[in-house]
């Protein structure tokens, strides 16, 4: 539990919280918001759970490579029938402007170190997309009736075709993208980049 005296952290209370206790990351430090009413201790209880779960939540966001390999596994396993087996999956910085890239001959993909953080559901597309090249190394109609069973593949288009736009359009990159609902969701999340939780009206947690 990090100290109350922590400057990376700032507590703010609020009369007009009353049931929720909410955390995210502004300007280089965390805020976690609390009702008004808390004592000291519940303050205190609440401050570490949030910036745990805000950092749990962060990292799920940023897997490694080998958990980019296992997932790629799993949704071969769901979407493409097992069909595709890469024999590496590993986060990239030298993918230019794409976010992912594959070689049929050696069965290797490469994903663009920029989607890194942006919602599972996006990732996941991005992932399926390279996977299914290994099976259709062009963007053929067999290739996108491949990715049509994947339930969220023009959302996931929309999102990074809105996002390079931003990026070309403002010079730079988003300051934030929607958090996942959970490690490796397929529910689509519009909320805030941060987390929250609900307290009973003793402090606890709901």
């Amino acid at each position: 539990m990090p100290p109350a005296h922590d400057p990376s952290v700032e507590v703010r209370r609020s009369r007009r919280r009353a049931r929720t206790v909410t955390a995210w990351r502004e300007d280089g430090r965390t805020i976690v918001a609390i009702p008004a009413r808390f004592t000291r201790a519940q303050e205190a209880e609440w401050v570490g759970r949030m910036v745990a779960r805000l950092a749990a939540q962060e990292k799920r966001r940023r897997p490694s490579d080998d958990e980019l390999l296992s997932r790629a596994a799993d949704l071969s396993a769901r979407y493409l029938g097992g069909r595709a087996v890469p024999s590496s999956v590993r986060w990239s910085t030298q993918q230019g402007r794409r976010w992912g890239s594959c070689t049929p001959t050696d069965g290797t993909i490469r994903i663009s170190d920029r989607i890194r953080g942006m919602p599972r559901w996006v990732t996941d597309y991005v992932l399926l997309h390279e996977l299914t090249h290994l099976l259709h190394p062009g963007h053929g109609p067999e290739f996108w009736a491949e990715l049509e069973r994947y339930p969220h593949t023009e959302r996931a288009r929309g999102f990074l075709e809105g996002y390079a736009h931003a990026v070309d359009r403002e010079g730079v990159r988003p300051a934030a993208v929607p958090s996942p609902s959970g490690p490796w969701s397929d529910a689509p999340d519009d909320g805030p980049d941060g987390v929250d939780d609900d307290v009973e009206e003793d402090g606890r947690p709901a």
